[in-house]
């Protein structure tokens, strides 16, 4: 079996890593000849996380045959915290179920760590049409999940032809946010239904924070009553989709 893929920075594996710890404990990635995969969902079943990282997107990329590697999220995070910047980030799998993480820029770092069974069955995506979709900057977003979360824990969505609103009410106030067609941050939005829909802020801002910081552009498509899907576009990686089920009300 070979398998290895390289990056130029450990920045990716920060930010995945970063994502994927929000909602659960262990991760089994999934490699192919076209690249790494990951899909998994929280303990309560609120939220999935997908993630698609093709082949092209790596400094280096060799697999001969599919691979899967379980770890433990927060100590592979460990080993990637290591690098800096500029570290080139190597990850191989050898024969005796160990993860070797190399850290190149001069001073090299080589880790080994032990793989673990993944017991996690097989997560389908929902099959999902929706109704709205707004995408937005990534700065923009994250502004406006901090401007609602300080009075609500969640936030609901409503958008029309023209316009986005964000609202968010609690104990000590409300909050509204509203977008119109060409507004700063907001860079398209396609509505085929008027939608109306609220989600636990508590989640949107973990995943926002995660992936944040190297994410440039988020898609988010929603419909009235149902789940959320984000899109994250992030350079040399790919993208991350991360649904949440709506907020349940009387």
């Amino acid at each position: 079996m070979v398998f290895v893929a390289r990056t130029k920075s450990p920045d990716e594996w920060k930010a995945i890593t970063s994502a994927i710890s929000t909602l659960v404990d262990e991760a089994t990635f999934e490699a192919t000849l076209e690249g790494i995969s990951f899909r998994g969902m929280d303990p309560s079943h609120v939220a999935l996380i997908d993630i698609q990282w093709p082949n092209s997107s790596f400094d280096r990329y060799e697999c001969d045959a599919s691979v899967k590697f379980g770890v433990r999220v927060d100590e592979f995070a460990k080993l990637i915290r290591r690098g800096d910047r500029k570290d080139t980030v190597e990850i191989t799998v050898t024969n005796d179920s160990k993860l070797v993480v190399k850290l190149t820029n001069g001073y090299n770092r080589e880790y080994k760590m032990r793989l673990i069974e993944s017991s996690a069955s097989s997560t389908p995506l929902p099959k999902l049409n929706f109704n709205s979709k707004i995408v937005m900057t990534g700065g923009a977003f994250d502004k406006i999940l901090s401007d609602i979360q300080v009075v609500s824990e969640y936030i609901s969505l409503h958008s029309d032809s023209n316009r986005v609103n964000f609202s968010g009410k609690g104990d000590s106030g409300e909050a509204e946010i509203i977008l119109e067609s060409g507004s700063e941050g907001l860079e398209d939005l396609e509505v085929k239904e008027q939608s109306t829909a609220t989600y636990s802020l508590d989640y949107l801002s973990k995943i926002a924070k995660a992936v944040g910081s190297v994410g440039s552009t988020i898609s988010a498509e929603y419909s009235s009553k149902m789940p959320l899907r984000l899109e994250f576009r992030v350079a040399n990686l790919g993208r991350i989709h991360f649904y949440l089920a709506p907020r349940v009300q009387d």
